[in-house]
């Protein structure tokens, strides 16, 4: 899609992770190309020199980890991609009685616990001297932000459809494996990612003091019935937005992480078919199986409603969910939120043929919804533009 950055060469999000996973990876979905061959190359080299720690750290936290309880109710964030998913993860955050998967975590999941105090100091000086926000939507970056822990189990396995970063000519096949027809995998793969997944949050746990984890995770919109055999009392928070911001917000999502990960070349038009695709796919099997969820365990907001009114939709978030201690957390939201208060959304211009294309193939969510798709006629006017 794009020339390789240099910078960007030494970005890739698995340059922490499992030396065992990214050989395979690399074997199985050759042939790289020459232009990123640099690039996998460094993240080889990465796997490779930080393989000791992870060793180490398995040896002598692993019984520790594996005692570690997870607390039978953790709060999920679903919703797609650019939904406001990020935002409300940040929010909760605030309250001090929850944990979360750091990015740090998730980005260094095998050495998280040994390099806590010397290489995640070294990584966010290195992360904030060359991107101090984050290229997606200009929020701050922090290793000890939270993180989807989807990326810890790219890091640790290779059933995560985060791959299709890497390896974009297979897309479509990791998307629909590892996402949308999750719950079809052969119950030994299954089995193996439940027990990689469960170690993400018991070590999370452990760091955050056995805490109620808030775990942010669009994929998971499409694991529900997957994720209630784990937690069945588990609590769910599905957060939506327009569709029309949704589009061009998660286009400019897919270029940004494909700049970094990528080590295929694709056509230029590829960000955008990827959404016109994926997005029906995640949002029907939301739309189908959130009925799942246990009467009183779920809360629906709307990404607009959550930027309007913040504190409102949080405090509808706790009475809904019956989270206790919110005015016990309510003085942290305000400061986080005031200290947000400079943040500015990019804007993206929506054409008429986009606008036209987006009504006919998902008018099914612009119902299920609740949001006005736009008159074709309205959208030739060139100043219109939709937000981040």
């Amino acid at each position: 899609m794009t020339e390789p950055r240099p910078a960007r060469i030494f970005e890739h999000p698995l340059a922490f992770g499992s030396l065992r996973v990214w050989l395979g990876l690399l074997i199985e979905n050759r042939p790289i190309d020459r232009k990123f061959l640099l690039r996998a190359l460094v993240v080889t080299l990465s796997t490779l020199a930080t393989s000791p720690l992870r060793i180490y750290e398995s040896l002598r936290y692993r019984k520790a980890v594996e005692r570690t309880a997870i607390h039978p109710a953790p709060i999920f964030i679903i919703g797609h991609w650019r939904s406001g998913t990020t935002h409300l993860h940040n929010l909760l955050a605030q309250d001090e009685s929850f944990g979360y998967v750091s990015t740090f975590q998730a980005f260094a999941p095998g050495l998280a616990i040994v390099g806590n105090s010397w290489l995640k100091p070294a990584v966010d000086w290195v992360a904030k001297k060359f991107h101090p926000t984050r290229e997606i939507d200009n929020i701050p970056l922090s290793m000890d932000n939270p993180e989807e822990e989807d990326l810890a189990i790219a890091n640790l396995s290779p059933w995560s459809y985060l791959h299709m970063y890497t390896f974009p000519r297979r897309a479509q096949f990791y998307f629909e494996r590892y996402v949308t027809n999750f719950e079809s995998l052969p119950k030994a793969i299954i089995t193996k990612w439940k027990q990689a997944y469960l170690s993400v949050l018991r070590k999370a746990s452990l760091q955050a003091g056995g805490k109620r984890l808030v775990i942010k995770n669009c994929a998971d919109s499409a694991r529900i019935s997957t994720l209630l055999e784990l937690f069945p009392d588990a609590k769910f928070i599905h957060i939506c937005r327009n569709p029309y911001d949704i589009f061009r917000s998660t286009e400019h999502l897919y270029r940004v992480v494909l700049g970094r990960a990528q080590l295929q070349d694709v056509a230029p038009e590829t960000a955008e078919e990827w959404v016109l695709r994926f997005y029906p796919q995640l949002m029907q099997r939301l739309f189908a199986d959130k009925a799942l969820i246990p009467a009183g365990n779920l809360v629906e907001l709307r990404y607009e409603e959550l930027v309007d009114d913040p504190v409102a939709q949080l405090r509808k978030v706790y009475e809904t969910l019956d989270l206790p201690d919110f005015a016990k957390a309510e003085p942290r939201f305000h400061a986080y939120l005031k200290s947000i208060a400079g943040y500015q959304r990019n804007e993206y211009q929506m054409d008429a043929g986009m606008i036209a294309k987006l009504n006919e193939h998902w008018s099914f969510a612009f119902e299920a919804l609740g949001y006005e798709q736009i008159e074709t006629a309205r959208a030739n006017d060139p100043t219109r533009k939709r937000g981040q």
